[in-house]
């Protein structure tokens, strides 16, 4: 080995050793005679102090290093006096006094400084994303992200499932996302797809007898990207044969708490709170709320319809509903300036407006308040909890605009009014989700998870009459308002497959061609299974506190999907297409 310790090892116990350490330049201090050294690796940091005393080559030698340089030193351990501590850092009891120095590579002037508090734009960073992983951040976040991965195999080890692989290359079965595709050389004219999920293989695994599965897998999906998405991703992705839904859940509860105990040290009550779907659509407008704050929807479509405002009224009367939440304390916050601007942010979700009221000496303060009695103001007042200083928001239209509006708006609230810390962690399961939704553009219904979920027992006789009352047996994990999981109980019969193949509009052959090889495999003794995927990248970026899934993966994606690092995506030589037989047709 280069070096006996690392740059965050060394302590005031090691006083008096001989050491060699190894790193990068993170910062240099020449005080004409002393040099002082801040070396940093992915440990931590240590100061090393050239002397002149130890010779003029190694001293000229250490003045020419610059930031980034990657250097050896020996020395003896220090202790630093007691003004020179620095309590900040777990070395900084101590100096390394370099006898000798190596420089191992000198580096070319950064872009940017690893340490720096004010980063560069993202383009920047990505290309050089070499530099950018050295930053301390980043270098947390990938640690979290292996005791994640390590955490996450120790627990279901634990309990006697098996990790299995399954294939990169497989067969085309969309499944919402375009695939990637992959040509074959040797079947012209034929392509593999990269996997979106190990969705049928892992059923197939259930089929062949592995009744518990779980795989730390790598998905693609060739889709328009977000903050919290990216083209290719990891999955914790787990199947279990002889289950119900309450198995699943419990199982994976466990991990949270086996998770957030050996990564965050923090104890989680179980078992994690269940919502159906109707209720948490009903109650926060979407069924990804986040639980770290209240601000619950309310209906006031009774005072609606009889008040004298003609949009609340006329509102009511189309089929339509009245809903707002209370921004606690937050009157004096939001200027008509700003309300303007909250407007204009609903008006993104399909909302037309934007009513809002003052609660101030029992009473409301609004351009609009004149059309409300005193007795419909009161009401409005105590429908909402309200009280002197409080805000309330209202949208009025139908159902589905006012849930988007005002989820979106709490979400937004609940952020800038600081109503819940950067730490603050909150998880929760949602259940009953409708099987199907209907499909207005295209009228059709659409799977609401996928083709594969077993409906709700008591709800199967209502497929071929009323299907969108019919509820699955899936359910997602949300954590602080992402979807953090999500999976389902499998559908096990053919011959119920069959019958949700014929609702969502696949007849008989087109799903043998498509799905074939699961259907066939479902016939020859396909035991009840069920299972659940988990986003790995996104809990990563969740237990960091990050908003940026690009800062928890070591080479990302940009929202193009590009990768800035490499250049790819790129074109590839004509030999290359010619092997493949492949021509371009690409728009002049």
């Amino acid at each position: 080995m280069l070096r006996t310790h690392n740059c965050g090892g060394l302590r005031k116990a090691d006083e008096g050793s001989t050491v060699t350490v190894c790193g990068w330049v993170d910062s240099y201090r020449d005080h004409g005679g002393l040099v002082f050294i801040d070396l940093r690796d992915r440990y931590g940091k240590t100061q090393v102090v050239f002397n002149p005393s130890q010779g003029e080559e190694i001293h000229a030698l250490a003045r020419s290093l610059r930031n980034e340089d990657v250097i050896q030193a020996t020395g003896d351990v220090v202790l630093r006096s007691d003004k020179d501590i620095n309590p900040d850092l777990p070395t900084g009891e101590i100096d390394v006094r370099a006898r000798t120095l190596t420089v191992l590579n000198k580096s070319l002037t950064p872009p940017f400084e690893p340490g720096t508090q004010e980063l560069p734009n993202e383009e920047l960073r990505l290309r050089y994303r070499f530099i950018d992983l050295r930053r301390p951040q980043l270098q947390r976040n990938m640690r979290l992200r292996h005791q994640l991965s390590k955490a996450t195999r120790d627990y279901f080890n634990s309990l006697d499932f098996l990790e299995i692989e399954t294939p990169m290359l497989g067969r085309s079965t969309p499944e919402g996302a375009r695939d990637y595709l992959v040509p074959s050389r040797v079947h012209e004219g034929a392509f593999y797809a990269l996997p979106q999920s190990p969705q049928i293989y892992k059923q197939i695994l259930m089929v062949s007898g592995y009744d518990r599965y779980y795989q730390l897998a790598r998905c693609f999906r060739d889709e328009d990207l977000r903050a919290d998405r990216q083209p290719e991703f990891t999955q914790i992705d787990v199947e279990m044969s002889f289950v119900t839904m309450n198995d699943v859940l419990e199982t994976i509860d466990g991990l949270l708490a086996h998770v957030m105990r050996d990564v965050r040290n923090v104890e989680l009550a179980l078992p994690v709170p269940r919502f159906s779907h109707a209720e948490v659509v009903e109650r926060y407008g979407t069924d990804k709320p986040d639980l770290r704050f209240g601000m619950e929807l309310v209906d006031i479509g009774e005072i609606a319809a009889r008040c004298d405002f003609g949009v609340f009224k006329k509102t009511i009367e189309g089929g339509g509903r009245v809903r707002g939440l209370n921004a606690k304390q937050a009157a004096e916050k939001y200027s008509r300036k700003v309300i303007d601007e909250l407007t204009a942010f609903v008006g993104d979700y399909g909302a037309k407006g934007l009513a809002f009221f003052r609660v101030q000496d029992g009473k409301l303060d609004s351009p609009i308040a004149k059309f409300f009695s005193d007795e419909d103001q009161q009401a409005i007042i105590t429908s909402l909890a309200g009280e002197p200083g409080d805000l309330l928001f209202f949208v009025a239209d139908q159902c589905g605009v006012t849930s988007a509006a005002l989820a979106a708006l709490r979400n937004r609230l609940g952020k800038e009014l600081s109503l819940y810390g950067a730490d603050s962690f909150n998880a929760l399961w949602v259940i009953d989700f409708p099987l199907v939704s209907y499909n207005e553009g295209e009228q059709r219904w659409d799977a609401e998870h996928h083709p594969f979920c077993q409906p709700v027992a008591e709800d199967v006789s209502l497929l071929k009459s009323d299907p969108g009352k019919v509820r699955a047996q899936s359910y997602d994990l949300v954590i602080n308002g992402y979807e953090a999981a999500s999976g389902s109980i499998r559908i096990h019969d053919p011959k119920v497959q069959q019958t949700v193949f014929d609702l969502l509009g696949i007849a008989s052959d087109e799903a043998e061609r498509r799905f074939g090889f699961l259907l066939e495999a479902l016939r020859y003794g396909a035991p009840p299974h069920g299972g659940i995927a988990l986003g790995l990248d996104r809990w990563v970026m969740l237990l960091t506190g990050d908003d940026n899934i690009r800062d928890v993966i070591a080479f990302p994606k940009t929202q193009r999907a590009s990768d800035l690092l490499s250049g790819a995506p790129s074109p590839v030589d004509d030999t290359q297409l010619r092997d493949l037989k492949i021509k371009l047709d690409l728009p002049t």
